[in-house]
Order: C-alpha cells, then sequence, then structure tokens
C-alpha cells in the first residue's frame, strides 16, 4: 500500500484541525462542517488502552462518533502498550476512519504517567514500535504522528525527527515548541524550514505540518510559503470562530449572500489568499450560532458529557463588543439549551 493514503490526492497547501479534548467533539465539528470545512478533521485523542477493553470502549466509543460529511477524518489515539495500539487501530479501520493519528505530543502529566503523549519523545524506539503496531492494525489506513520539537530546552532534537521519519508516516504534524515549553512561549516556526530539509535529505515522501499560533488561513498560507511545509494544523483559533476555514473572495459575493447565517459553507478554503478575506460574521450571526451550537451538543452529547464543556467555547463567542461580560456571565450560570437561547433572545431584545 502507498503509505500516503488519501493524503497524496489533496491540495496544497493543506490546511487541518487539531484534536482538542472537550472542544472539537462531534457536535462542534457537526456546526464547522457547516460553516467552514477543514481539508481534514481529527477526533479528540482516544485512549488505545480504553478502546482495546470491552468494558471502557462502551464508553469511549461516543469520542470517535463521526458524521459522513466530516470525511476525511483521521481518529487520534493515544498509549504505550503495542498491542493495544494494535486493536485500537483495527477499530478505527473497521469504523470507517481514512488515518489513524498517534499523539505523541501531550504533555498532560496523566498521559505521560502512560509512557504516552509527549514522553514518547524520550523513548524513540518504543516510539518506533507504536507506528509498526498501529500500521499492522490499520494496514488499509495511512499513520499518521503528532509531535514536538523535542522534550527538554527549547530546540530542534533532529534526531528525534528522523526516528518519525524512518518508519514512513503518511504526516508528520509538528507542535513547534518543545514539552518543557508548554504553550508557554511562541511556537517556533524558525525550525520548520529544517524539519523540511530533513524529511527531503532523507527522501521521504512524509508530509510535513506545523502547528502552535497561526491566527487564521492567511497566516497559515504565509507559513506554508516561508518553511515549505506541505500544510498546517490549526487548533485555538477555532474558538468561537467556526467560519476560520472559510475564507471568501469578497469581490464575487453580493449584498443579499452577505445576509445568510450559512453563507461561507459555499466558499472553499483551498483558494489562493490574494483577493480573499476571512469571513467575519455580524454579532447577530455568532451569536445565532452559538445557540445552534449549544442545542447540537445537547442533542448529540447531553447524554455522555457535562454541560460545563460549552462554558469554554461561551467565552470565545461572547467577547469585544458592548454588553459582552454581563451576557457571558448570564451565558455561564445556564444548565441547558433552552435557557441559552432565552438569555441570547432577551439580549437581542436590547440591542
Amino acid at each position: 500500500m502507498n503509505y500516503l493514503g488519501f493524503w497524496e490526492k489533496l491540495k496544497k497547501p493543506i490546511m487541518v484541525l487539531a484534536p482538542m479534548a472537550d472542544v472539537t467533539d462531534c457536535a462542534f465539528r457537526q456546526i464547522i462542517v457547516k460553516y467552514g470545512k477543514p481539508d481534514v478533521f481529527w477526533t479528540e485523542f482516544v485512549s488505545a488502552n480504553g478502546l482495546a477493553h470491552l468494558k471502557a470502549r462502551k464508553k469511549l466509543l461516543i469520542d470517535l462518533k463521526y458524521g459522513k460529511n466530516e470525511h476525511p477524518i483521521v481518529a487520534q489515539i493515544f498509549g504505550s502498550n503495542v498491542n493495544n495500539i494494535k486493536e485500537a487501530s483495527a477499530l478505527c479501520q473497521k469504523l470507517g476512519f481514512d488515518g489513524v493519528d498517534i499523539n505523541m505530543g501531550c504533555p498532560d502529566k496523566s498521559i505521560e504517567k502512560q509512557c504516552a503523549g509527549a514522553a514518547m519523545i524520550k523513548d524513540p524506539k518504543l516510539a518506533r514500535e507504536i507506528i509498526i503496531s498501529a500500521k499492522k492494525g490499520a494496514p488499509n489506513l495511512p499513520i499518521s504522528v503528532k509531535t514536538r520539537i523535542g522534550y527538554n530546552g527549547n530546540s530542534l532534537d533532529e534526531k528525534w525527527i528522523r526516528e518519525l521519519l524512518n518508519e514512513d508516516l503518511a504526516v508528520l504534524i509538528v507542535h513547534l515548541r518543545t514539552r518543557k515549553e508548554m504553550s508557554l512561549v511562541p511556537a517556533h516556526w524558525e525550525v520548520m524550514k529544517r524539519i523540511v530539509e530533513i524529511r527531503d535529505e532523507m527522501k521521504k515522501k512524509t508530509l510535513i505540518f506545523g502547528n502552535g499560533d497561526v491566527v487564521d488561513i492567511d497566516d497559515a498560507r504565509r507559513k506554508c510559503k516561508e518553511t515549505n511545509c506541505d500544510g498546517v494544523m490549526l487548533g485555538r483559533a477555532i474558538f468561537g470562530n467556526p467560519w476560520l476555514f472559510s475564507p471568501l473572495r469578497l469581490e464575487h459575493i453580493s449584498k443579499s449572500n452577505l445576509s445568510g447565517v450559512a453563507t461561507p459553507a459555499n466558499f472553499s478554503a483551498r483558494q489562493p489568499a490574494k483577493g480573499f478575506s476571512q469571513y467575519v460574521p455580524s454579532l447577530q450571526e455568532k451569536l445565532k450560532v452559538m445557540v445552534e451550537h449549544t442545542k447540537l451538543f445537547e442533542k448529540m452529547l447531553g447524554e455522555h458529557k457535562n454541560f460545563a464543556i460549552m462554558k469554554k467555547h461561551y467565552k470565545a463567542y461572547v467577547n469585544g463588543f458592548e454588553g459582552a461580560k454581563e451576557l457571558r456571565m448570564k451565558l455561564m450560570e445556564a444548565e441547558n439549551s433552552k435557557e441559552i437561547k432565552k438569555i441570547t433572545d432577551d439580549f437581542f431584545k436590547k440591542l
């Protein structure tokens, strides 16, 4: 099998959505599909140990729920047990995912205690065994890895990058900070050129994506051009902005089109940045979509997840306008979508 799989059919630069726990769940991804779909979706990361055991699997399957309109979509897993990685990868293939991604960058202490996430950087031999195991479990799917530039200090660990590239990954996504730096310093985009050079020196086909401090699609395209990387994974920029992947050719849009909330979904983020502008929704649009997001969360995940998860989204949707603080405080007290809608409707009446 060609280890790039579906990835080689995508037009560069490739723009993908980062997996973020309790953020990019199936409900939020459905909102993003509607208002601005990325080239590729990722699921939230899921424990391979849990997926490999029938009892635990039942609770975790909700994190692997996705809609047909989300393809291509990659399932992200983590773990350090090669057998469990193999079983989890096989399950992802069975569930119809387009690819499997292994998290080797998460700095969470509870993950690292399992010798998973960023702890993998300290054990390249095990990391390679994990990749091989994932390939055995899902022989028909491209395997990718999301990692960091190194573990300690603030510089690129070239040996680590080479170890991963030796396993013929479809994609290597590099969060451009070390484990020690967490997200406390600016991302080191200056090292991305070198990562691409290492790939080229090794004569590998692996696509190289950068991640960290990317504010929008135009910024992502600039970074690709400056560093020669194949794509960018955007994360925090999606908060409160499901339109992130929908730049619009303004000169081709009539005022009547702009009045529709769903307008951005009709335009492709695959166009050149020149002549395009990031879609900026009106306050009314933004708050209407916030309510829509809340209702969908309740419908799809209400039985499985705490409603409080939505509150981090309210902080993002509601800011930067007069009365935002007061509205946000009321939303934080709400306990269901009906209350959210009433609070929002009351706010609209005062406008």
